[in-house]
């Protein structure tokens, strides 16, 4: 593999960095963070080793939905900035390297946005149809209701024009109806323009949702995504969709595009994550490596997004029942803690009760995991949540750069944790000077995976290990191979592997100084610490690790 390729096909060993403007730092002193604050810490992104930021919605809005309510696709919300600002961050992130890319919430609209408002002032509105309208809607099943603790129903009365919208989330949210040619137009005006402007790519929201309307006009209504895909191809060939598809694995592969790859460049491995959970809760590597074992392979340039937590709740929908339950009791056992009934709105430090060690492994284990990984703000120095936030919003708080939190100088637009996981206590400047730090173990592990492409490019096999709690794989890519192993459980661990075709290789430790030889028979013992980590690149005798890599071929 040339290292030229994974430049072209940039995703598949990218490091996604999911980020809220609003959230991450004010530039002007009024409490609200903004494209200026953002833009004066690019050096840290940039020196964390993240490749590419991922912004959650920066638009005109009410706000009722943190965002993602929007009232105007082409402008920027005037708290954040204006389109001069996002411009002079854009040049910041393209000279520093990074590539960004946005939320692209077309789902639906906010009831504020003037086409809604122009939709409903009559039902002969020439944008009647932009949305999806009914005299008489389909009886509600409870299954369709995705915030259940707002609603009870997909479909609201508008007593102006005397028929009912629909809604897939909140009733302030109408969906657009994209079975309209002229939706579909527009929604590829917003991405032509906003590609434009530098973005690389869009984080696609809700996908199911967003073409489950448009089987009346289409054959299939994936022949939508394979659009959106075509028209950003011939506007810029390096850009991308990354979708949220929560779908069973049988489901998802059509999001890619079947075997040609011509719809979503990436997809969120939701079960993958769920089970990491499972796995984690019970100390014992059987569900993710069954997970593992089951996911299908996504066509050749497409690829898998890997995550363990995002800017919404930890959805546990793919658990069963029991299963849930089990990572309940063991990372969020109050109810205030728990959300939907299917979910968690903690942060993963705070889930693994602060236990650096632990929360070690854990990132560890996401950035071996084979794909792309994605993570949020505020991850790497391990910040916590604020349960007295609603919903969702208790993992959206500012970030904390400094010991007196740093996001603002003025009243934060949000409140900052206090207790063990305040400013004083988690921070980015502290973490810098400390090289034990969970920050510089980020950057150590971000280091890593960019030397590894096997971990993203590789064809990967879970191993057998003997013992439950140790999870173990290993990534080959044209004769180079990295192994894996995360030992789950707090007591140490000795396990044997079998790699076949590296008879007689050594092992390189590549988070620290260390070799083990794997015999002539192909077997290899490694001894792992409590919730220990090892990654581990074969090189055949007198071949030195580094000219053993993909990179060097």
């Amino acid at each position: 593999m040339r290292l030229t390729y994974t430049s072209d096909v940039w995703w598949k060993n990218a490091v996604v960095y999911c980020l809220d403007v609003e959230t991450f730092k004010d530039g002007n002193d009024d409490g609200v963070g903004d494209f200026r604050g953002l833009t004066q810490q690019i050096d840290y992104l940039a020196g964390l080793g993240v490749t590419c930021l991922w912004l959650m919605p920066f638009f005109p809005t009410p706000n009722r939905d943190d965002g993602y309510d929007i009232t105007d696709f082409y402008s920027i919300d005037p708290r954040l900035g204006t389109l001069g600002d996002f411009v002079e961050f854009m040049r910041t992130a393209h000279d520093r390297g990074l590539r960004v890319i946005a939320d692209l919430v077309v789902n639906h609209t906010s009831d504020q946005h003037p086409w809604f408002k122009e939709a409903r002032s009559a039902k002969d509105s020439p944008r009647r149809d932009w949305y999806v309208w009914s005299d008489k809607p389909e009886p509600d099943n409870p299954e369709q209701v995705v915030f259940p603790d707002k609603e009870d129903s997909i479909w609201e009365y508008d007593k102006g024009s005397r028929q009912y919208y629909l809604h897939s989330f909140y009733r302030h949210q109408p969906d657009l109806n994209v079975a309209n040619p002229e939706v579909r137009d527009e929604i590829t005006r917003i991405l032509g323009f906003w590609m434009e402007l530098g973005l690389s790519g869009f984080r696609v929201d809700a996908v199911p949702f967003l073409i489950e309307n448009v089987a009346p006009e289409l054959a299939s209504p994936h022949d939508f995504l394979a659009d959106l895909r075509a028209f950003m191809t011939r506007r810029k060939g390096e850009s991308i969709l990354l979708g949220e598809v929560n779908v069973a694995y049988k489901d998802l592969v059509t999001y890619f595009g079947e075997g040609l790859g011509d719809q979503i460049t990436m997809c969120f491995d939701f079960i993958g994550m769920q089970k990491a959970w499972l796995s984690m809760a019970r100390s014992d590597a059987t569900p993710l490596a069954a997970a593992l074992r089951e996911r299908p392979k996504p066509p050749k340039d497409c690829q898998w997004a890997v995550f363990l937590r995002n800017h919404d709740e930890l959805t546990l929908d793919k658990l069963t029942d029991e299963e849930r339950e089990e990572v309940f009791q063991a990372f969020g056992p109050e109810k205030d803690m728990q959300i939907f009934g299917r979910g968690l709105r903690r942060r993963l430090p705070t889930m693994l009760g602060g236990d650096l060690r632990r929360i070690k492994m854990a990132y560890s284990l996401l950035f071996s995991l084979p794909g792309t990984p994605v993570i949020f703000y505020g991850e790497e120095i391990g910040m916590g949540e604020n349960l007295a936030e609603e919903g969702r919003m208790a993992v959206r708080i500012p970030m904390q750069w400094s010991e007196d939190g740093g996001f603002s100088r003025a009243e934060p637009v949000r409140e900052i944790p206090e207790g063990s996981f305040a400013p004083d206590r988690v921070n980015v400047a502290d973490q810098k000077r400390d090289t034990d730090s969970l920050l510089r173990w980020f950057q150590l592990l971000i280091e890593r995976y960019r030397e590894c492409p096997e971990l993203a490019w590789g064809d990967y096999t879970v191993l057998e290990t003997g013992h439950k709690a140790v999870f173990a794989h290993r990534c080959d890519a044209d004769g180079a191979t990295v192994v894996v192993a995360h030992n789950l459980c707090d007591t140490a661990q000795e396990v044997e592997l079998t790699l076949e075709g590296i008879d007689g290789y050594q092992l390189t430790d590549l988070l620290a100084d260390g070799t083990a030889e794997v015999s002539d028979k192909g077997a290899v013992r490694l001894p792992l610490g409590p919730h220990g980590s090892r990654w581990l690149r074969a090189s055949p005798p007198r071949i030195s690790p580094e000219d053993a890599s993909v990179k060097s071929r």
